[in-house]
């Protein structure tokens, strides 16, 4: 299991949300230096999200992004605002090693076809969900802001067919909280998903990531374990330092 440093990006400043809430934003400066804070660390990839885009469809903070792929030595994921396969294609011209696709799974389902067809490996999907009243996770689209009407466990099998590199489940309601990951829905994920799976979402402590290393889950056959783990907020707010969180995920059992 590989560890992802978050850095959202707004305005062009490094910044954390909780649950998705704009109104409840905390600043942490430069991303560009953030990012190379967290490299020289030890961090083997970066997470970025563009939250105007993601919010907007207008990728304000693009040239930031694409300072950051270039100027570090490890893989960039990026998503937020990628709605187009021109989108995709010019950030993944630019340094960028993986984008990940969110709103536009729901409204141009055959642009993810296309664009992981086009470009293996390379091209991943976010669920990010919210527990509906009824206890469905409903997945939601536009930063976060509207439902979509349909649960994680809809969309996966939506996806079951597509080449993709990865699918990044996010629990928005432990979002930027610390308050501990979904390890429930996530192995509820394990079961039905065929793709590699990245976990985010209330991450606080190293403890945590132990917690999802160690989560597995039987599928088809064969054992399912995640493939990575995003924090920022544990990160920033000096609760976890990258050293621990890499050294979490890969602990003895």
């Amino acid at each position: 299991m590989d560890l992802y440093p978050a850095i959202d990006i707004r305005g062009g400043a490094a910044v954390r949300l909780v649950q998705g809430d704009f109104s409840r934003e905390t600043g942490y400066g430069d991303p560009l230096a953030l990012a190379r804070e967290f490299v020289d660390a030890g961090a083997p990839w970066l997470h970025l999200v563009d939250l105007d885009a993601a919010r907007t469809g207008r990728p304000v903070n693009r040239d930031t992004v694409i300072a950051i792929a270039r100027a570090v030595d490890v893989p960039v994921e990026v998503g937020g605002g990628v709605r187009s396969e021109a989108d995709v294609d010019g950030l993944l011209s630019m340094g960028v090693s993986r984008v990940v696709l969110g709103t536009v799974v729901h409204e141009d389902p055959g642009l993810v076809l296309r664009a992981a067809d086009r470009h293996p490996g390379r091209v991943a999907v976010g669920l990010d969900y919210r527990l509906a009243a009824d206890g469905r996770a409903e997945v939601a689209v536009h930063g976060w802001e509207q439902g979509s009407g349909r649960t994680v466990g809809e969309l996966l099998g939506s996806l079951a067919g597509v080449d993709l590199a990865a699918v990044v489940v996010t629990a928005i309601e432990r979002d930027g909280t610390l308050e501990g990951p979904d390890v429930r829905g996530l192995a509820a994920v394990l079961r039905e998903c065929g793709h590699p799976v990245v976990a985010s979402g209330g991450v606080g402590s190293a403890a945590d990531i132990v917690a999802l290393a160690r989560l597995a889950e039987e599928s088809g056959g064969e054992t399912r374990r995640l493939a990575g783990v995003i924090t920022g907020r544990a990160l920033v707010d000096g609760r976890l330092t990258v050293a621990e969180g890499v050294a979490a995920c890969a602990p003895s059992v």
